[in-house]
């Protein structure tokens, strides 16, 4: 049974489970579902303790730009995650018009054949259309349907969604009431980009570029930088603010749930998800890591811990790891109100980052082979993250080439050696390196 949500008050009724630690009762661990853009996120992710991950195909998707995966990729993709224990959702999230239903049948059957685990739609009639094809496949209701209220996820649930994404609008105390009120699996956005639009459902996009958001096209122009004309005065700019570098008036600020895990795990959701398809390795390995370790954590916790979910509160070291992934500054959204003028970004299009990723490990060993993503050279100070919270700090104090050359400096792309103290012996393939910058 979900966790009962009590009306009108701020306490939640734990559904507990006795888990094989000893430490008694415990809320049930949500799932923690990451994006996978293209076959090595997918492999990022489910290293850094991914339980799902959610990608697309040619058609259908959302994120027509990303990496999106072709029939083989995608039978690939589908057999490495789930030889790990990962299960794969495949998103049909755009708002689909007549011309896109070609081929709808054909690829639902071939999704089923592959053995996804699930479908993300927003679209009804794709959703209706896939519960009368493919009823053996688990229909997940994309954000994008706007879930904001127990009557509307009712409705969802009696067309044969299993679980729903609720709407990003949502307060935690909404949530809660939902869960108490409505039966299935509800998932919940905890990190990364927000649109301006409500659940974004935004037609910017198409209006300025042509390029419809709703179909998977988005060219993001809620991160340009805007200024004031009047159309007798052609070529003269005013700045909405004062600031010669423009101003970003649709610029929201990213999302970050981290320190809310406590409360969302007592409200009784059953799936955590990241956004960013369209994200770097680095982005969707180093938000993953994070969000398992913090899981880790609650889940180790004593069974008196919650009795009071909100008084949790995790370790600081989870605070400045997650500064140091590249954001545009963190909002909690309307987790507890609705957000105002400090949940934006005006003044640039992104914060300063002052943490580089530079390296992928690809062989381990006493000497790592690495694939460098940013300039490398000896000397410099570099840190490994770990699956886990904690990093590893080393210096590289030599680097050859898979020729054996002796090098001083490898450029993106190269495949190094490295000798490092102390030793990265334990660093494992498809770990990350990263190095601190001294200025940003």
């Amino acid at each position: 049974m979900p966790s009962v949500f009590r009306p009108n008050t701020s306490q939640y009724y734990l559904t507990m489970d006795k888990n094989e630690s000893g430490n008694g009762a415990h809320p049930v661990m949500p799932e923690l579902l990451a994006p996978a853009g293209t076959f090595e996120k997918l492999v990022t992710a489910i290293h850094y303790g991914a339980d799902a991950v959610y990608l697309g195909g040619p058609q259908f998707s959302l994120r027509a730009r990303a990496g999106n995966f072709s029939p083989e990729a995608m039978a690939e993709a589908v057999a490495y995650a789930q030889a790990r224990g990962v299960k794969v959702y495949v998103t049909l999230n755009i708002l689909a018009h007549n011309r896109d239903l070609a081929g709808l049948d054909g690829y639902l059957h071939s999704l089923r054949d592959l053995g996804v685990n699930g479908l993300i739609i927003a679209d009804p009639g794709l959703l209706t259309r896939a519960a009368r094809l493919v009823p053996e496949l688990a229909l997940h209701l994309s954000t994008q349907a706007n879930v904001t209220n127990y009557a509307a996820a009712s409705f969802w649930r009696k067309q044969g969604a299993s679980r729903l994404n609720l709407a990003r609008e949502l307060s935690l105390s909404e949530i809660g009431e939902i869960r108490g009120r409505v039966d299935g699996e509800l998932e919940v956005f905890v990190h990364g980009s927000l649109c301006i639009s409500y659940s974004g459902r935004c037609m910017l996009s198409s209006y300025m570029t042509g390029r419809d958001a709703n179909q998977g096209d988005c060219a993001h122009p809620c991160r340009y930088s805007y200024a004031l004309t009047e159309e007798k005065r052609p070529g003269q700019y005013f700045p909405v603010e004062e600031d010669e570098r423009g101003t970003y008036i649709f610029n929201s600020k990213d999302l970050c749930l981290l320190e809310r895990l406590p409360e969302l795990m007592a409200s009784g959701v059953n799936s955590l998800k990241i956004e960013g398809r369209m994200k770097s390795i680095f982005y969707v390995g180093g938000v993953v890591r994070i969000y398992r370790a913090a899981l880790d954590y609650l889940a180790a916790l004593p069974a008196a811990a919650w009795h009071d979910p909100a008084a949790i509160a995790l370790p600081a070291i989870f605070r400045t790891e997650i500064a140091k992934i590249g954001t545009r500054g963190a909002t909690e959204n309307f987790i507890d109100n609705r957000p105002g003028g400090g949940e934006m970004i005006y003044d640039a299009s992104r914060e300063p980052q002052n943490v580089l990723p530079v390296a992928v490990i690809r062989e381990g060993g006493e000497e790592p082979l690495v694939e460098a993503r940013n300039v490398l050279k000896t000397g410099d100070l570099i840190e490994y993250m770990a699956p886990g919270i904690e990093v590893m700090a080393v210096t590289v104090v030599a680097m050859r080439s898979e020729k054996g050359e002796e090098l001083t400096r490898a450029n993106p792309g190269n495949r190094v050696f490295l000798t490092t103290e102390p030793s990265l012996s334990t660093g494992a393939v498809n770990g990350m390196l990263r190095r601190q910058e001294a200025d940003g």
